[in-house]
């Protein structure tokens, strides 16, 4: 009988994940299907006020890491000068874009890096041969040794990380049902860690849980907002389904989401950090 009302209990929780607005696998596999066809960057139809997203940028001092890219050591036989480099490098970085970072690793040696994995899934053999063998052409044109890991084990481990990846990449959404709401009330004055947006009967608060630093305090500061907006406007906070969200649903949804943040955590990524920028990008 224990373990039928443990049971319970787990399920309950599950049901509460309700709350989350995309199923995890299918808008992973949606937002690569439209990629492939149409390419990278076009907008997110769920939200149609694209002016309210905050999208995550990349800082410029990114550097290659072996956590999220194929990194490729160049050893020059004798010290170059950056522009040199550099202007090697335009042809790769021409061809995969963002992709690629190149750095000065300290004692004249370079690093060069491909991205393993993005919300477009994991990077194919081909390119990383592809990626490898362009940056073998660049360090003979540069008279440096190059030492680059096995493709076939690097992709072994980036195919786990993309499934770490497609169950981290959830949004969470909690919304106020009340038709007089004002989003611009006190409530939501100042920057919020989440998103909001309007629907036809009051708002929706939403949180991209892999972009989102301190996940913890950020899910709280929605879910207070979300319940004083409710009670302030004599409304209710409700799920995805309209089932209303007390405090032990809400709780069990928080629960859900530090599991997603130790996930992440256990590869070396702290949701809203610069890596999980560029994994979820």
């Amino acid at each position: 009988m224990g373990d039928l009302v443990l049971g319970l209990l787990v399920l309950g929780a599950v049901l509460f994940a309700g709350v989350l607005v995309y199923n995890r696998v299918q808008e992973r596999s949606a937002r690569r299907a439209v990629e492939r066809a149409f390419g990278p960057g076009r907008p997110d139809t769920l939200l149609d006020e694209p002016s309210a997203r905050r999208e995550p940028s990349l800082k410029a001092e990114a550097l290659p890491d072996e956590r999220v890219d194929y990194v490729i050591e160049l050893q020059p036989a004798r010290p170059l000068a950056a522009a040199m480099v550099h202007e090697g490098w335009q042809t790769i970085e021409q061809r995969f874009a963002r992709r690629v970072l190149l750095a000065e690793s300290g004692g004249g040696d370079w690093r060069a890096g491909l991205q393993l994995v993005s919300r477009a899934g994991v990077v194919s053999e081909a390119e990383l041969i592809e990626f490898r063998s362009a940056v073998e052409t660049l360090a003979a044109s540069l008279a440096a040794s190059v030492s680059a890991p096995e493709i076939r084990h690097v992709l072994e481990a980036a195919r786990e990380l993309d499934r770490t990846c497609a169950d981290s990449d959830i949004q969470v959404a909690l919304h106020v049902v009340a038709p007089a709401v004002d989003i611009d009330s006190a409530p939501l004055v100042g920057e919020q860690p989440f998103q909001v947006v309007r629907r036809e009967d009051g708002v929706t608060l939403i949180l991209d849980v892999a972009l989102t630093p301190q996940l913890g305090a950020s899910y709280e500061a929605m879910a207070r907002a979300g319940r004083s907006l409710a009670e302030t406007h004599g409304g209710r906070l409700v799920d995805d389904r309209g089932n209303v969200l007390d405090e032990r649903s809400l709780a069990a949804i928080g629960a859900q989401l530090e599991a997603v943040r130790q996930a992440l955590a256990g590869r070396g990524i702290e949701t809203g950090s610069p890596l999980a920028l560029r994994l979820f990008s």
